[in-house]
């Protein structure tokens, strides 16, 4: 008897598909290759799980794809629900211009209010305006001063893509979603995921009873570390903001050349 012959089928009742195994009740019917060309099979397929990976990998693909060749950036977040007539608009349409004249691209979420004003003042200045938007159950379309585009089915896809190309954030008043771009923010650089990562708090009347909870009852706990509210720059000057970015940057630029320089210098194995 050949070799080939005396090795055991599969167990009754046992399929394998691809590299899963299904036993018993698990088994279907057909093949992978039949139930894709079989355009009369139901539909559901494209609702499972499996399929939604591939959703999420052409995500990811897409923006790094779209964002890769981005010059410097800083990432923008502020409220959708800011007015056209509210000072905190102009506010964000002058950090945007200002950004733009220091060299950053700016990336907002896309939509509107402080987002749209961001996106408006770098488009104005003459920089690089990029909006991530997100599919939500209300209409919100890209506003019309982002120049490059995406929107994103997922959060987290669209949360690497506003940390992955920006030098820093910049965050204005807001509601949860700007809050929860905040402290994402500072989960990384807390945690060391980002280095040398500004995290600049815009408004200090708006901020100033989170900094002070934070200070008063989150670290008096034990909660977080001593120094770990120095992640965070308070301001109300657009001036300052893009200042302390700048000083970032050049520190960041400074460390690299001397990791770059210590590594010429290590002798030879």
């Amino acid at each position: 008897m050949s070799e080939s012959a005396e090795r055991p089928g599969p167990p009754p009742g046992q399929r394998s598909r691809g590299p899963v195994v299904l036993r018993r009740a698990q088994v279907q019917s057909g093949t992978t290759d039949q139930r894709l060309l079989d355009s009369r099979g139901p539909s559901d397929w494209v609702h499972t799980d499996p399929w939604r990976v591939l959703r999420i990998q052409s995500e990811f693909v897409e923006g790094f794809g779209l964002l890769a060749e981005l010059p410097k950036a800083v990432s923008v977040f502020g409220s959708a629900r800011t007015g056209p007539d509210h000072p905190e608009y102009e506010i964000a349409r002058r950090l945007g211009s200002a950004l733009a004249v220091a060299g950053f691209a700016v990336i907002t979420g896309g939509g509107p209010g402080a987002m749209e004003a961001a996106n408006r003042g770098a488009c104005e200045a003459g920089g690089v305006s990029v909006g991530l938007g997100i599919e939500l159950p209300f209409e919100q379309s890209l506003n019309h001063w982002v120049d490059i585009g995406i929107n994103f089915r997922y959060f987290f896809a669209r949360k690497t893509m506003f940390v992955k190309y920006a030098q820093a954030f910049v965050i204005l008043p807001g509601g949860f979603g700007t809050l929860d771009e905040t402290f994402e923010a500072l989960t990384l650089v807390q945690t060391q995921k980002v280095t040398r990562f500004p995290v600049i708090l815009f408004g200090s009347a708006y901020w100033g009873g989170l900094i002070d909870w934070l200070r008063s009852t989150v670290r008096e706990a034990g909660k977080i570390g001593e120094h770990d509210l120095d992640l965070l720059h308070v301001t109300d000057d657009v001036d300052d903001a893009v200042g302390h970015i700048l000083a970032a940057e050049s520190e960041r630029s400074a460390q690299a050349q001397a990791e770059r320089a210590a590594v010429a210098d290590r002798p030879s194995p």
